[in-house]
């Protein structure tokens, strides 16, 4: 089994955290954060996180030969508690929504395939920072050469 770990850069800048391994034909990229390369400072709100993830989710996929259209499986941490109040699930709403707009814009045949990634969805109590509310992890095809 032929394995490779990429160091994933974004905006010109090593992301420290973020390992991304292609191996029998796979693209996994671990948790992706939604942080700003330029300041390593987490951006406001779940909305502008998940945005941050999925800009990032999209360039590394691309570095490393691969798409958003072929991503099999994605996972979500987000931070709160079911079903209470602002806690995971209404970030999750939000984070969905924000996820469908990224699509429309990047690849909107996503937006109408009935097939979409299988997706997985975990509350967790807190992430790496406390100021972060979402992290993505993704599963991709790569595609034949």
């Amino acid at each position: 089994m032929a394995v490779k770990t990429y160091p994933l850069y974004y905006a010109g800048k090593l992301m420290p955290w973020a390992k991304g391994t292609v191996a029998n034909g796979f693209v996994y990229l671990a948790g992706t954060e939604g942080r700003d390369p330029e300041t390593d400072r987490v951006v406001e709100g779940i909305e502008a996180q998940t945005w941050m993830c999925m800009e990032k989710i999209k360039s590394w996929l691309e570095e490393m030969g691969s798409s958003l259209e072929n991503i099999v499986k994605i996972t979500y941490y987000v931070k709160g508690e079911f079903p209470d109040g602002v806690g995971a699930s209404e970030n999750w709403q939000k984070a969905r929504k924000v996820k469908q707009d990224f699509y429309r814009k990047h690849c909107p045949s996503l937006c109408e395939d009935k097939n979409p990634p299988v997706a997985d969805l975990i509350g967790v109590s807190g992430l790496a920072l406390k100021e972060m509310l979402i992290e993505i992890a993704v599963t991709a095809v790569l595609p034949d050469r």
